[in-house]
């Protein structure tokens, strides 16, 4: 090397870059910076994180219990069960371009959690029809760590994915994880949108960044420059910013997160529902003014690879304009 090239940048001044040009230097400035306190808490001598995601002891406690008791096989067996659900929803203002759309939705997949509930996700997909899929994150088993494993099964997936799907982040993906599923062909929407355009009509996808943990949400920045009267659909990760989304205009709130509670008691009563919102927003179809909402229990499971009462599921959502619309 002679003295007038450069030194060649680390990795990581790299990566940031790249995020930097992506995102802007704050938000990605921001995330980096949160992720890397996160796991310096986590880690570090005398410290602890509150939270049941990231108490691995308590993980294999859990797992324990339910194999002393006879029931982790059978939980196993629940988590493998994955189940399409139709979802009909009305939306009048919707353009008539658009009537019948159908939206594949997504989410805690968790993709590097178990092997063979993947398998079960691909061939599951794989044959289904739709015009549009979107995830709405969750795609890491852990919060922290490496993302080789989670970046390998989202490729696998990326495979049986038609068209171009659609994605956010999650409480336990990492921003390091943009370039390497926007180079499998993911779209990430991180405050965001665009919009899809049929016969001059259009209809907008907006998403944001993790609400739940990183708190690096813009609801704001997601809607800038969409028209008013314009039917939009916003992704979010958890169903938590329910109240600022609603007021925001957005049409439509697609969601996961809290896995329906994973494990439920009989009639699917959550145990835990990890997320400050009404339980009513935890499973399912809901509304909050004029905005509609579904949160999805999800594909996938987390803490510990079991469910009760509360079947993995992937959603098609059908949007139409009103009953007699449809044939």
């Amino acid at each position: 090397m002679t003295a007038r090239e450069p030194a060649p940048a680390s990795a990581d001044a790299l990566l940031q870059y790249r995020l930097s040009l992506r995102m802007g230097a704050v938000h990605a400035r921001q995330r980096l910076g949160i992720e890397r306190e996160f796991e310096s808490h986590l880690f570090a001598r005398g410290k602890s994180w509150c939270h049941i995601e990231n108490w691995y002891s308590i993980h294999g406690l859990i797992r324990n219990i339910l194999r002393f008791t006879g029931m982790l096989r059978r939980g196993q067996t629940n988590s493998r069960r994955l189940r399409t659900v139709d979802n009909r929803i009305i939306l009048p203002g919707l353009p008539e371009a658009f009537e019948g759309f159908r939206i594949l939705h997504l989410t805690d997949l968790h993709v590097d959690m178990d092997a063979e509930a993947l398998e079960v996700l691909i061939d599951q997909i794989a044959p289904m029809s739709y015009d549009l899929c979107v995830l709405t994150g969750d795609y890491r088993k852990r919060t922290w760590g490496p993302i080789e494993s989670a970046m390998e099964g989202m490729s696998r997936l990326r495979a049986v994915i038609r068209g171009t799907p659609v994605a956010i982040l999650g409480n336990h993906d990492s921003i390091t994880m943009v370039p390497a599923l926007e180079d499998m062909g993911y779209r990430l929407l991180l405050n965001e949108n665009f919009y899809l355009e049929r016969d001059d009509q259009r209809l907008y996808i907006a998403g944001v960044d993790d609400a739940h943990f990183f708190k690096v949400h813009n609801v704001q920045r997601a809607a800038d420059n969409i028209p008013d009267g314009a039917t939009v659909i916003l992704l979010s990760h958890t169903p938590e910013i329910w109240r600022e989304a609603a007021h925001a205009g957005f049409d439509l709130f697609l969601c996961g997160h809290t896995h329906g509670g994973q494990i439920c008691l009989p009639g699917g009563i959550p145990v835990i529902l990890d997320a400050r919102c009404p339980r009513t927003l935890g499973r399912g179809r809901w509304q909050h003014a004029q905005m509609q909402g579904y949160t999805s229990p999800g594909a996938g499971t987390s803490v510990v690879n079991a469910r009760f009462n509360c079947p993995p599921e992937v959603t098609l959502h059908t949007l139409t304009q009103g009953p007699y619309q449809c044939g």
